[in-house]
């Protein structure tokens, strides 16, 4: 059955690119846009429909290219603007369109509207940003608000007298979107490149633009939904793009203010809710891997329940922030193929839009580093000296950031068994994962049953089937710790998707599942079948998808 007409990104596949660690194309040791152009082939081969560009503006890459110092500029060690122009068109020819990932929230304290801000209190840039005076009974800052990446979020000025915010640290200041003037120019940025013929934004952190720092509303403060309403309409509008805004305090019950279809907003969010629910509470990402089998369903079944009939779901496990699944999820041991299958399947067959990171389509692993000196992410290193002043041992630490560590997604793409992982000829940025000579492009490629492989056969279902974009979602086996199944009816068709998430056979009662017999259109392990009966045997992380007449 093909897919009838529906927006682009119902039924595409997205691919994130980090380009710092995707290909360097010139010896630096920094993947550019070089080596993204040189790789489109391979993501044509892939399916996919677009890329998800991590930011590649002009920046002091203090939080790699999150923190902008020129919106309309390329950071140099990832190319000019001619091959920004070069990598929209050639991707382009490919069926591939790009999605610029733009961070407005923040920007750099390096960035020109800073530079003026901090040289008056009477220039009109300096009300782009958030400011107080000190506090008058202790002469420090105007609260006691941390920031992200360890330290006080407020950071003194002495030539303007005042304090500034910075959510995330002192080289990432909060532009004030209370300020009129600060949001034309945002929208000026976002339209210029949407002339450019872009296909669309990934908004970073959307849900802290309406902040309200004298009441200590940080997310999702009183004037967000209007602030992003008013994007819409003066940068979305009339266009054919898709848009997408992170989000780490939406839930269900809050989704639809985002990507209601009448809220004219975004199409879709990322949530969070199924990720940081397995951090510790009190250690947040640094802590131990708490999954839950049954916790991470309910979480996954109440977002398709939410937003079944209106707005659009984002599917993923992975991005430059997270570890790699595999890892967290599955098995990165002797099951790492069959397990990154299962994760892959049971993701990217729910209703919504699947985003595959880059590597995951060859099941790369976390990164298992030995040693402090090895990491580069500015929150890892900056909540070093938070997490050791709560008695948390240097091992400890590094334990935890091999476990949830934003460097361990950021590893460079290990594309063949040469020297760098044929990333780069010179010196990485950052340690390429020892495993690569068994782990890479080239390797997985060449078996017609590697993960590659798979991912296409994936990617071409959501394509074809219309079930897979417009079937109704049922979670079934909700309470059981080792299974994720789920239906997916429209009109007298049902998809049944089963996945193990254990390294042990076991069986499964089939009591919920009736009507099994029907065609196995995808699997992890051989099987075209499923006949009635009143067990389902399945192998350690078996998963397969199961189409048949109601």
């Amino acid at each position: 059955m093909t897919q009838a007409m529906q927006p682009w990104w119902k039924t595409a596949t997205g691919y994130q690119i980090y380009p710092r660690s995707f290909c360097d194309s010139n010896g630096d040791g920094i993947g550019d846009l070089g080596g993204i152009i040189s790789k489109l082939d391979h993501l044509r081969d892939l399916g996919i429909g677009f890329i998800w560009l991590s930011p590649v503006y002009a920046s002091p890459m203090r939080d790699n290219g999150y923190d902008i110092s020129d919106y309309r500029q390329i950071a140099p060690e990832f190319g000019t603007l001619d091959d920004f122009d070069a990598l929209v068109t050639q991707a382009r020819d490919k069926g591939i369109r790009i999605v610029m990932d733009l961070v407005v929230n923040h920007c750099s304290s390096e960035h020109e509207w800073f530079l003026k801000a901090c040289q008056s209190r009477d220039c009109p840039e300096h009300d782009f940003f958030y400011w107080r005076d000190q506090r008058p009974d202790t002469n420090g800052p105007p609260d006691d608000q941390r920031a992200c990446f360890g330290g006080s979020a407020w950071t003194w000025v002495e030539s303007v007298g005042r304090y500034y915010y910075g959510h995330f640290g002192a080289q990432q200041p909060e532009l004030n979107w209370h300020n009129p003037a600060l949001r034309r120019e945002v929208f000026d940025v976002m339209n210029w490149w949407l002339d450019k013929g872009i296909g669309g934004f990934r908004i970073d952190v959307i849900e802290l633009i309406g902040k309200d720092l004298d009441n200590r509303v940080y997310v999702e403060g009183p004037d967000m939904h209007r602030f992003i309403a008013e994007m819409h309409a003066a940068c979305f509008a009339g266009r054919d793009i898709m848009t997408v805004g992170e989000s780490w305090s939406a839930k269900p019950d809050t989704a639809l203010l985002y990507c209601g279809k009448a809220r004219k907003e975004v199409d879709m969010v990322f949530n969070f809710n199924h990720i940081d629910a397995a951090w510790d509470p009190d250690k947040g990402r640094f802590g131990p891997n708490l999954f839950d089998l049954p916790t991470h369903k309910r979480i996954l079944a109440d977002w398709q329940h939410a937003l079944a009939d209106d707005g659009w779901n984002s599917l993923y496990l992975s991005n430059h922030d997270l570890p790699r699944p595999v890892s967290h999820y599955g098995c990165d041991g002797p099951f790492r193929v069959r397990s990154a299958k299962m994760l892959a399947m049971t993701m990217h067959l729910m209703k919504g839009t699947p985003f595959i990171y880059q590597g995951e389509e060859i099941g790369m692993t976390n990164a298992n580093f030995t040693e402090l000196g090895q990491f580069r992410d500015i929150e890892t290193l900056g909540q070093l000296t938070e997490q050791t002043a709560r008695g948390v041992s240097r091992q400890e630490f590094i334990d935890g950031a091999n476990i949830n560590g934003r460097d361990n997604a950021r590893t460079p793409v290990q594309w063949d068994s040469s020297a760098h992982a044929g990333f780069t000829t010179g010196d990485p940025w950052i340690d390429v994962n020892a495993n690569y000579v068994d782990i890479n492009v080239e390797l997985d490629r060449a078996d017609p049953n590697g993960i590659f492989a798979f991912y296409q056969d994936l990617v071409a279902l959501r394509e074809n089937l219309d079930i897979v974009t417009k079937g109704s979602f049922a979670s079934l086996c909700s309470n059981d710790p080792n299974v994720f199944v789920y239906e997916r009816v429209l009109g007298t068709q049902r998809l049944l998707v089963l996945g193990n998430f254990t390294n042990k056979a076991i069986s499964l009662d089939a009591g919920e599942l009736s009507d099994k017999d029907g065609k196995v259109v995808l699997s992890n392990i051989t099987r075209e079948t499923l006949k009635s009966n009143e067990h389902i045997p399945l192998e350690p992380y078996e998963a397969f998808a199961l189409l048949s007449d109601i």
